[in-house]
């Protein structure tokens, strides 16, 4: 079963402001400043609260000036080719000028997305795993045995 969200009203007031940035947009493409108000609050927001958003919402935002990047609206995007077969697809916001790569490969898979990045998935360490790992020269307390302290500190003749 899935834990309880940390701050599940802070992720609705982001989901909110994103929603309401592309809402404004879509109805009059010259309320750029105003969606661009959201979405800064947005980022505001997430940071004062330490909350990590989806990496398909970032991808959407610009870093410089905050503004929501649509195809056509407010950005640009091109389909670039470096060194032979890696093709990029490059975003370029309208508003600052500030460009955004991604590779395009169909294999690559985000951290995020992987399952060792879930922390439902991990297991808890057993109980006694630290006992078993623990170095056979050192007593429980720390410090070393009498054996291995004189076998490395005897001067040499």
């Amino acid at each position: 079963m899935a834990q309880p969200l940390k701050d599940k009203e802070a992720y609705q007031r982001l989901n909110y402001l994103y929603q309401a940035a592309h809402c404004v947009l879509s109805q009059n493409p010259k309320n750029v400043e105003l969606a661009r108000f959201y979405c800064f609050t947005q980022k505001t927001i997430a940071r004062r609260l330490v909350i990590r958003q989806d990496p398909s919402v970032k991808r959407t935002l610009c870093k410089n000036c905050s503004s929501l990047l649509i195809p056509g609206v407010t950005a640009t995007i091109r389909q670039r080719k470096k060194k032979g077969r890696t093709r990029f697809t490059v975003i370029r916001c309208l508003s600052c000028g500030q460009s955004k790569s991604f590779l395009n490969n169909p294999d690559y898979c985000l951290w995020a997305d992987r399952p060792e990045a879930k922390l439902e998935q991990r297991k808890p360490p057993e109980p006694g795993s630290a006992a078993k790992n623990r170095p056979k020269n050192k007593n429980p307390d720390g410090s070393q045995s009498s054996k291995t302290r004189t076998g490395q500190n005897a001067p040499s003749t």
